[in-house]
């Protein structure tokens, strides 16, 4: 003896398989770190060094950041990396390391101190020239005044990294 479908049970296989079939049709990747990148006519990245133009800096700075943008596209794109001529090109400078005071306490001292990392971002897409730019990103922490620098200064400049090469990631691949 055959059984048959009910109605809602077929129509809801046959909605499923019309919406995986659409999407398997899709020929941009979309990922869940928000890259929508056309593979098919972007597959190479140049990112170029990014040297420290700032008149105070602090010496591991420029290499942390360097590696860190670098490892970001390595990581959450399928887009090779190359020395020169990529599809893709991002290149600037790292301009402003600074701090300031943020707060002041009632006794009118600095109660808290901000670090900010600024770095100019110019940005290439061979691909399509109309998403070409070039712009700042800024980002910094705040630390408590009572706390050296140096003691808090290492584990700042990688939070204010991550944050500015989350800022570029998504501003290039993700358009954001």
């Amino acid at each position: 003896m055959k059984k048959k479908l009910s109605r809602p049970v077929f129509f809801s296989v046959l909605c499923i398989a019309i919406l995986l079939s659409a999407m398997a049709a899709c020929s941009v990747s979309y990922k869940l770190n928000g890259a929508s990148i056309d593979y098919t006519k972007t597959k190479t990245i140049q990112i170029d060094e990014f040297p420290i133009r700032s008149t105070y800096v602090w010496g591991p700075m420029g290499p942390m950041f360097n590696n860190e943008l670098k490892d970001e596209f390595a990581n959450h794109t399928r887009l090779q990396q190359v020395k020169r001529n990529g599809d893709m090109v991002i290149s600037g400078e790292i301009t402003n390391y600074s701090q300031r005071n943020k707060s002041v306490s009632s006794e009118g001292y600095s109660a808290q101190t901000e670090l900010s990392i600024t770095v100019n971002v110019r940005f290439t897409n061979n691909a399509n020239h109309s998403q070409d730019f070039e712009k700042q990103f800024s980002a910094s922490q705040t630390y408590d005044t009572t706390q050296s620098l140096n003691s808090v200064q290492e584990q700042l400049v990688e939070d204010i990294i991550k944050d500015l090469v989350n800022q570029i990631f998504n501003a290039t691949v993700a358009n954001w």
